[in-house]
């Protein structure tokens, strides 16, 4: 699948650890998850991409412009490190378009006039009440 932005992997640092979960008998011995670190602040992506993947509030970014992800769908480590290179550049292709603008619009007049056509019925309904006790 063809980026509009490229990530450079020096940029990247990936590290095998161990996966969480039943694993059988080499749970102990095997590192098969995939942790990906990949630093925005100091990256060479362009400047708005960076404040709104800074600004999105995701919970697998520190304090410091870190963004941390654990690929570990997967057995095999080499399935895991390709899970995680897709899911840095998904998360890179949700960052790299600029939201919409919101249009501000107005209601209809005939909406106006059917919810204070409304409101005087509800009024007219509950002043009826008021004599009854």
């Amino acid at each position: 699948m063809k980026h509009a932005l490229h990530i450079d992997e020096a940029a990247v640092e990936l590290t095998a650890i161990r996966a969480q979960g039943p694993g059988g008998q080499h749970v102990n011995k095997v590192s098969s998850a995939i942790q990906l670190r990949f630093h925005v602040l100091g990256s060479c992506l362009p400047d708005d991409v960076k404040q709104r993947w800074l600004q999105s509030g995701d919970s697998r970014l520190t304090q410091e412009g870190e963004f941390i992800l654990k690929a570990q769908r997967h057995r095999s480590q080499e399935a895991n490190r390709l899970d995680a290179w897709a899911r840095l550049y998904a998360t890179l292709d949700q960052y790299a378009q600029a939201p919409k603008v919101r249009k501000a619009t107005k209601p209809s007049h005939g909406a106006v006039q059917r919810r204070l056509q409304s409101k005087s019925m509800q009024s007219k309904i509950k002043a009826s009440r008021q004599g009854r006790e």
